[in-house]
């Protein structure tokens, strides 16, 4: 089995598929042959994949062995609402099968295999799995991707409890976006306060790339 890292969030629209993107960019620089995979995604409607087309052709430009990878072989499940996967399909059990068998062959020609999730932690997945039930049931390290407005130390402790409650290894990471200027004021005092060290998506990706891949 190769490395494996899953990127979840505090919530959806946090930076999940930024930050897969940044991660893979990194390592492929390193030489690593990258691979990802995104389990489930929705909103998929007309064939249009928000988060899987470019994580497809990013794929393609980083690793030449996954040329010719169609939009299944990164999103092996989709549905067209945008809504829970519990929701989206209809409470229909999740068919570990077809991960299972895209996983393998993403793993045929890659080092490193960043699996992204859907919406926050405790997005339901099926009636039995939510999605911070998949980091440990697919053998990955965590990354918790949250964000820098106001709101954040609730968003992120609350994640972070769930995730240790589990005894899952994870890291936590900031994606600090252009509008969040005020993050040093009102709301980094409390995570410094704390011994969280803040690590920012733009800025210390090298290093997020480092621990993940010794985790």
């Amino acid at each position: 089995m190769k490395k494996r890292i899953f990127v979840t969030a505090t919530n959806t629209d946090i930076g999940k598929t930024y930050t897969s993107l940044k991660l893979m960019q990194n390592y492929a620089s390193k030489g690593i042959a990258v691979g990802v995979i995104k389990l489930i995604e929705t909103g998929v409607i007309n064939g249009v994949y928000p988060d899987g087309d470019i994580l497809l052709q990013t794929l393609k430009e980083l690793n030449p062995a996954c040329r010719d990878f169609t939009i299944t072989d990164v999103v092996p499940i989709s549905y067209e609402l945008p809504a829970a996967p519990f929701i989206a399909s209809q409470g229909k059990a999740l068919d570990f099968t077809i991960l299972n068998d895209a996983i393998e062959r993403q793993e045929e020609v890659c080092d490193i295999l960043i699996i992204e999730g859907a919406g926050g932690l405790l997005v339901p997945v099926d009636g039995n799995f939510m999605m911070i039930d998949l980091i440990p049931f697919f053998n990955a390290v965590g990354l918790l991707v949250t964000h820098c407005t106001l709101g954040c130390i609730n968003d992120s402790m609350l994640s972070l409890g769930a995730l240790q409650s589990r005894n899952i290894d994870a890291m936590m990471v900031f994606n600090e976006r252009k509008e969040d200027g005020d993050f040093s004021i009102i709301s980094a005092p409390y995570f410094l306060s704390k011994d969280i060290e803040i690590l920012k998506v733009d800025e210390d990706i090298d290093t997020i790339c480092d621990v993940l891949y010794n985790l």
